[in-house]
């Protein structure tokens, strides 16, 4: 079936001496994987190497046979050119570190509109500002939602966050959180992209992503967490 939609880059693997398979998460169908078979001979325009960078947005035209096979596309250009995102070191960055949590994390092999809705609208923030320091701690958490284990905050004002059930709760269990910890995580629900980035000192959103990261391994069977991670916190730091 020949299908015309948005897609988001989550991974490129390189396959043999010229050819991709691109993992992208479409608005139409969720997860697809497909087959570039020239993408480093410059031959086709129309798939060039360039298109299938982290979290690139496309627009695109496919042949879905939907029989669990790798699909190809027909056409490719970009939905939204990006104007900083790949010339500035913290936000490319972040855009790589980001693209490996999601392609570990999204498993959804139909079409989930409101996901893909926050995916494009997070990416198109954080190429158009220029604060954006905790926008990969705000990101991970609003993911949750849509991974289904967003914090449970009917009990918020508890002292400890509880990590398996994703509770707070009044006592400090085995799988809780310090109260300190738990301050930190309170207070990053509570922000949004565009509140003050500078409410975090760089040793606590170092904290925050650790938790943020084991909440994952928890919550995420088979989860791994990103190569580039070591990076980020270099670049963060």
């Amino acid at each position: 079936m020949l299908v015309k939609t948005k897609a988001i880059v989550l991974s490129a693997l390189k396959y043999q001496e010229k050819s991709l398979i691109v993992k992208c998460f479409t608005e139409s169908d969720g997860l697809k994987s497909y087959f570039v078979p020239s993408a480093y001979s410059g031959k086709k325009s129309n798939q060039k190497i360039a298109y299938f960078q982290p979290l690139t947005i496309l627009e695109i035209e496919a042949n879905h046979k939907n029989k669990g096979t790798l699909e190809h596309f027909k056409e490719i250009k970009l939905a939204n050119a990006f104007q900083t995102i790949n010339t500035n070191i913290f936000k490319s960055t972040i855009v790589i570190f980001l693209s490996e949590m999601l392609h570990h994390s999204i498993k959804e092999e139909e079409k989930n509109q409101s996901l893909f809705t926050f995916l494009e609208a997070a990416l198109l923030w954080l190429d158009t500002h220029e604060e954006i320091s905790n926008f990969h701690l705000i990101f991970l958490l609003e993911m949750t939602k849509f991974l289904g284990f967003y914090p449970d905050t009917s009990n918020v004002n508890c002292n400890h966050f509880e990590m398996i059930e994703g509770v707070f709760s009044p006592f400090q269990g085995i799988s809780c959180l310090s109260e300190h910890e738990t301050h930190l995580f309170k207070k990053l629900l509570r922000l949004k992209f565009d509140l003050d980035q500078k409410i975090f000192a760089g040793i606590e959103r170092q904290m925050l992503l650790k938790i943020l990261l084991d909440y994952y391994s928890i919550h995420l069977d088979g989860f791994k967490k990103p190569k580039s991670l070591e990076v980020l916190k270099e670049v963060f730091n």
